[in-house]
């Protein structure tokens, strides 16, 4: 009997719940009877998804190469997820911003130890030859790592270090946008033009990174945390969630492709090029580039040594892990 009045308890609510929508409960428990039961595999598209690895040639660890990537792409797109919910957050709860970069954080551990698998899980033989198949791709042209940037930090922090004194937030997004610190990492050495590469990522996503810096203008992660009131500033769990992202994204991550770049890339005799024709050993080291989302919540001598380890993974990168 208690079963019964608890079903009929909860056919009434549903009953309230469609009549304030101007629904109909019978039609939809008339759904009900004829739909399908829910499968795991429907759930999550498997078959789709399994389907979605397709080398280009017959070499058995662009499989993993390929599934890496597609991995990495979903982890980027749960950090853009926590990010929008931050951005869009007007409550200036700490406890929902802390847990949110804690989420965050917990992504790029994830991401961070699974690294091994391009470090060493690959033969280079192998990765050496199914790479020039691959031309002119690039894992410089992930644009949601773009977006995760511009997500949290404001515009001027992310333009090279070389120019980066001469610009402000008082320059407009198109003017900070055209000195953007990763657009050095796909030029020609020599003559300087921008590479194939940077032209098709360009073309294809240079409007969507425009109206998004536009959108969180003065609203990023960074814009949230610095108009909070000093005591919530100075909350001691907030300010280490945003130091962690930070390292995480603009030293530990970086620092891992450095050490599988100089595992398959870096020969005595010769330096061999990304297949996308990135300087890499100019564009990967994180105390090259100096990129901090969030400089307040970091001391002066942090900020100073900011990614120098990469000399020593860089050097020793079978000690990724």
């Amino acid at each position: 009997m208690e079963d019964k009045a608890q079903i009929e308890k909860q056919i009434q609510l549903l009953g309230e719940k469609f009549s304030d929508s101007g629904q109909n409960l019978g039609a939809y428990l008339d759904g009900l009877l004829y739909q399908r039961y829910l499968t795991y595999w429907d759930y999550i598209h498997l078959d789709t998804l399994l389907s979605l690895q397709v080398p280009r040639t017959h070499f058995p660890d662009e499989e993993i190469f390929i599934m890496y990537h597609q991995i990495t792409e979903l982890y980027f797109k749960l950090i853009l997820h926590e990010q929008k919910q931050l951005v869009e957050d007007v409550s200036g709860n700490v406890v929902s911003f802390t847990e949110k970069l804690n989420r965050i954080n917990n992504y790029y551990k994830a991401l961070i130890s699974s690294f091994s698998i391009m470090v060493r899980g690959m033969e280079p033989k192998q990765f050496m030859r199914y790479r020039m198949a691959l031309l002119p791709a690039s894992g410089f042209q992930s644009a949601q790592y773009r977006m995760i940037e511009i997500y949290a930090t404001s515009m001027e922090q992310l333009v090279h270090a070389t120019e980066r004194e001469k610009f402000s937030s008082e320059n407009t997004i198109e003017e900070l946008y055209e000195h953007m610190y990763w657009k050095k990492g796909a030029t020609e050495k020599t003559t300087g033009e921008k590479t194939l590469t940077l032209k098709q990522f360009e073309e294809r996503y240079t409007p969507r990174f425009l109206r998004i810096a536009h959108q969180v203008k003065g609203n990023t992660i960074y814009d949230k945390y610095l108009n909070l009131p000093p005591e919530r500033k100075d909350n001691k769990a907030l300010r280490k969630a945003l130091q962690l992202m930070d390292l995480n994204a603009n030293v530990n991550w970086p620092l891992m492709h450095l050490g599988s770049a100089y595992r398959y890339l870096n020969r005595e005799s010769q330096e061999i090029e990304a297949t996308g024709g990135t300087n890499w050993k100019q564009y990967l080291p994180p105390g090259f580039q100096k990129i901090v989302f969030f400089p307040e919540v970091h001391n002066p001598e942090t900020l100073e040594n900011w990614g120098k380890q990469w000399v020593e993974h860089g050097l020793n990168p079978e000690k990724q892990h």
